[in-house]
């Protein structure tokens, strides 16, 4: 009767160490990942850790200044286009390459050659076909890599100079570019590989964005403070909206209820409620504030703030700055490595 009494005391004491031991583990973060930055200042592609607030590495892009940054769907590489030493539309040197960089190794694996000066410049991953769309400015295209081989599977016109960002359809199957200089917006096929139709926006535009649903294409001018909200059924601008300021980089939320927008000049950040179309709220910024990320699972939005060099976190559920974070100079393209 000891001996039983002695293994069922013995068990109980097991059972609680176990359970004390798995409630003092934390639970796993959902959100856990890395926030990578193109520094065009120091050409180099910056990793923040969020919660701790700073960049812990930088990793050289071994060649000419890379604006934007895509990460891989395991959130093992990063694709780097060199753009060159120049912005758009200005004189100065045409990239021809893109730099693929471990992200554990920290170091550069890859590089894919276009073969001559090409401006690469916003790299996308495809949601359905996990290929890389590159625009190629000069080229008036968007490239198309395999993410594997490093190898350019073709391209698909844009029509236009200088189309600078892109974005694509959650069902992988649209593509729409920003093209600067011309103002206006194509849309491609990407399974057909063919340029569909080119929206007339204004004199200039910029960034780009579409919302969860892919029925809005968004665009700001550059030339007045108002964004264009393009239908994608009909491929026109179907509203325009009144800003208080010019605005630059935008991102929607995953939930589908707000944009957050960039206005460079306002050195402010402000969310558009997608419903109302109306400014809710509104947050200053450091200087120059240019691209917009939200997090994955929508808990935060991150500003590149490209002349102060660093990086504003927005925390989306209190709607309050949750922390500013230094960089590198010439803090500009964000993407989310997970």
């Amino acid at each position: 009767m000891k001996t039983l009494f002695l293994v069922l005391l013995a068990c109980l004491i097991t059972a609680g160490a176990d359970w004390a031991s798995s409630a003092a583990e934390p639970a796993a973060d959902s959100s856990a990942g890395s926030l990578l930055i193109a520094n065009k200042g120091d050409h180099t592609l910056g990793i923040i850790d969020p919660m701790a607030g700073k960049q812990v590495a930088a990793i050289p892009e071994d060649g000419n200044t890379g604006h934007e940054v895509v990460a891989s769907p395991d959130g093992r590489r990063a694709f780097v286009p060199i753009y060159g030493d120049s912005g758009v539309g200005k004189a100065g040197s045409d990239g021809r390459l893109l730099r693929v960089m471990d992200l554990a190794k920290r170091e550069v694996v890859g590089t894919v050659d276009f073969g001559k000066g090409v401006r690469p410049h916003c790299a996308v991953m495809g949601p359905k076909d996990k290929l890389l769309y590159v625009t190629t400015e000069l080229e008036n295209s968007v490239t198309i890599i395999d993410t594997q081989s490093l190898k350019i599977l073709g391209s698909i016109p844009t029509g236009q100079p200088e189309s600078h960002m892109l974005a694509i359809t959650r069902d992988g199957r649209r593509g729409y570019t920003a093209n600067v200089a011309s103002g206006t917006v194509s849309v491609l096929d990407l399974e057909a590989k063919a340029l569909l139709h080119v929206i007339p926006v204004s004199p200039t535009i910029q960034r780009i964005a579409l919302s969860t649903d892919d029925r809005r294409v968004f665009t700001a001018d550059q030339t007045r403070p108002e964004l264009a909200v393009i239908d994608t059924a009909s491929n026109t601008v179907a509203q325009r909206v009144p800003l208080p300021g010019v605005a630059y980089g935008t991102a929607t939320t995953p939930d589908g209820k707000w944009l957050i927008a960039a206005l460079s000049k306002n050195k402010q950040v402000i969310a558009l409620d997608l419903e109302t179309l109306k400014v809710a709220h509104t947050f200053d910024a450091p200087r120059a504030p240019q691209e917009v990320l939200v997090q994955p699972d929508g808990a935060f939005a991150y500003v590149s703030c490209d002349a102060s060099k660093q990086v504003l976190m927005l925390n989306l559920k209190t709607w309050q700055i949750e922390k500013l974070i230094d960089a590198g100079p010439g803090a500009d393209g964000l993407a989310w490595a997970r």
